[in-house]
């Protein structure tokens, strides 16, 4: 997969992407980062890729022309138009079934936008997608190209070391994920969770899908809205609220 992003802080982006798992995928060329550099493509001496807002107000406005041709570089390199997505707050709100959505896209551009926006027009004709990370505003879109980029990236077959990791996180099915542990097996007198140690992997299974549904219940319960929940879920979660009920 290839992540093409527009953005007027290349290193920003390199330095933030080209480390860990996603470093680690780039050199072994399962992904492909192409930083493009917006202000390579302006027509002014300066290098300037904004003005003033038409009809006043504060701040700048990045222009149509340096976005679109840095765009158009893309397109001609590649041979086609993909999806682009114009990372801004008034956009659809981030999650992991985007994430998996994207993720099917051979090429994928993100526009990072700066100052106080981008010209209107350009976005209408370059944009497919709008999308932000949170209600929350940032400085410039890169931060919310690359937290994306992460997320999609997890879910190209050969990113993570072992793909099974990528199905049983958090927000998989719509639930957060179960407590982990590791050696020993007790610290500052917590002891690991008996059932782990019991080597019988049902029950280790069965004890993580109602920590999970348990820890979303507690922590994210609008979540539960919108999981894939079965029928040993539901009785999970009825008895936990019987039991808070208790006095």
């Amino acid at each position: 997969m290839r992540f093409h992003i527009l953005t007027l802080f290349p290193d920003m982006v390199r330095q933030g992407l080209m480390t860990s798992i996603i470093g680690n995928a780039i050199e072994k060329k399962i992904l492909e980062l192409d930083i493009v550099n917006i202000r390579d493509y302006t027509l002014d001496r300066h290098r300037k890729v904004d003005d003033y807002p038409y009809g006043g107000g504060a701040g700048m406005v990045m222009q149509a022309q340096p976005i679109y041709d840095a765009w158009r570089s893309v397109v001609a390199r590649i041979g086609k138009k993909p999806r682009c997505v114009y990372l801004t707050p008034q956009g659809k709100v981030f999650d992991q079934t985007a994430a998996k959505d994207f993720a099917q896209e051979e090429d994928l551009i993100f526009l990072c936008g700066h100052y106080e926006g981008v010209d209107e027009r350009v976005l209408e004709e370059i944009v497919t997608d709008y999308f932000s990370i949170g209600d929350y505003v940032l400085t410039g879109g890169e931060l919310a190209a690359m937290v994306m980029t992460d997320a999609i990236s997890r879910m190209v077959p050969g990113v993570l070391t072992n793909d099974l990791s990528g199905l049983s996180e958090s927000l998989e099915g719509g639930l957060l994920e179960y407590p982990q542990y590791s050696r020993p097996a007790e610290w500052r007198g917590r002891r690991v969770p008996d059932v782990l140690l019991s080597g019988d992997h049902q029950k280790v299974e069965e004890w993580r899908r109602k920590q999970s549904v348990l820890r979303t219940l507690h922590n994210r319960p609008e979540l539960l809205d919108e999981a894939v929940l079965s029928e040993k879920d539901a009785k999970v979660i009825l008895e936990e609220l019987k039991n808070a009920k208790k006095p």
